[in-house]
């Protein structure tokens, strides 16, 4: 697992995920203006009891801010898949 990955799976650990996966597809964008300034392409799926209540906007909201400053450089895309644990 690469160190950018570690750190998103670090920072979303605020969430108390059950269930979390993270893929990158950094290589599908190569030549892409935000892959050749360093920013990663990813994939999230994630369950979070913290979401239950939540409407997708306020989910994904939750996710940038415990993303924080990942989100203006070290990642340039982030496809996201929320649910709550029973939504799985």
């Amino acid at each position: 697992m690469n160190a950018r990955i570690t750190d998103i799976r670090t920072r979303l650990a605020a969430l108390s995920p059950t269930s979390l996966e993270i893929i990158d597809e950094s290589h599908k964008h190569a030549g892409h203006a935000g892959a050749r300034d360093g920013g990663g392409h990813y994939v999230l799926h994630i369950a979070s009891a913290q979401f239950v209540g939540c409407n997708t906007i306020a989910r994904h909201r939750m996710i940038y801010s415990a993303l924080g400053e990942l989100m203006k450089r070290e990642i340039h895309a982030l496809t996201i898949q929320a649910k709550t644990p029973d939504e799985i």
